[in-house]
């Protein structure tokens, strides 16, 4: 059995990678118990360092719209070119 990709930098998640569940709508704002996504922990902490919860919920709630975020896309193109059990400290928020 392979292992999942993350759908926001598309490397594999190793068994042994930090990772978790992100909620595309998020549940402050009324996405519990709706659609998740799993990625590397390194990308969750980075969509939510650089967006809000209402930005998320408003305009960013499917992987197609965080990948076309301006910090997150530099992000992603940085984050490839790691292997994937890759983990450092997220800078702070920007927003």
């Amino acid at each position: 059995m392979s292992d999942p990709i993350c759908p926001l930098c598309l490397r594999p998640i190793p068994p042994a990678a930090p990772q978790s569940l992100h909620h595309l709508v998020p549940r402050l704002k009324g996405g519990k118990g709706g659609p998740t996504v799993l990625l590397h922990h390194i990308c969750h902490k980075e969509i939510h360092a650089t967006l809000t919860e209402a930005e998320l919920a408003r305009r960013y709630n499917t992987v197609e719209a965080l990948r076309t975020h301006p910090r997150l896309a530099g992000f992603i193109a940085w984050v490839a070119k790691r292997p994937p059990q890759f983990l450092s400290r997220v800078p702070g928020k920007r927003r």
